[in-house]
């Protein structure tokens, strides 16, 4: 067995996650690829919506999904509150629409949309969408996690829009 202190880490910055090492946390987890997805509620104000990187499966039997929105987030209070919410998984030709979804985006703003069975707003033509009731809702440090209950799923063929290391880009198959 060979100790950890002896082995080739490749020039590695090892560090204690902590408010003082936020930009090397944030780095090391920017290594993780993710793809991208907007989220959609109504609110008494109309329809909402925010562009997720934090998605992800959790269950098939139930199909249960979950996402990640930060409470500093104007919008946080709106999908916490929201019974339901629909997934809408990007392809790498739908930056722009990505965009809409940001702070200071154009959100709904003259983009075609429809409302699904539970009124929540859905936005056609995205690679894959996950129309969801809320199942519940866990404290997770300055985030939530939202875990759905998956009522409707579509998808389609294409490539995703990934984000990785603060760019986004393309998922290349290897030959």
């Amino acid at each position: 067995m060979t100790s950890l202190n002896s082995l080739n880490t490749h020039n590695e910055h090892r560090f204690v996650p902590d408010a003082t090492t936020s930009r090397s946390f944030r780095n090391a987890l920017g290594n993780f690829p993710t793809g991208v997805t907007v989220v959609t509620a109504h609110t008494p104000n109309g329809p909402t919506g925010m562009t997720v990187n934090s998605f992800s499966s959790v269950s098939l039997d139930p199909p249960l999904v979950l996402w990640s929105p930060a409470k500093t987030s104007t919008r946080h209070d709106l999908f916490v509150g929201a019974t339901n919410f629909a997934i809408h998984v990007l392809d790498a030709e739908q930056d722009a629409l990505c965009s809409r979804f940001t702070r200071g985006g154009k959100g709904f703003e003259e983009l075609d949309w429809e409302l699904n069975l539970e009124g929540v707003p859905i936005i056609p033509g995205t690679l894959s969408r996950f129309e969801c009731a809320q199942a519940s809702v866990h404290d997770a440090g300055d985030h939530s996690i939202i875990i759905g209950r998956v009522l409707r799923a579509a998808h389609r063929e294409g490539e995703p829009l990934c984000f990785a290391r603060g760019a986004f880009g393309r998922f290349t198959i290897s030959a």
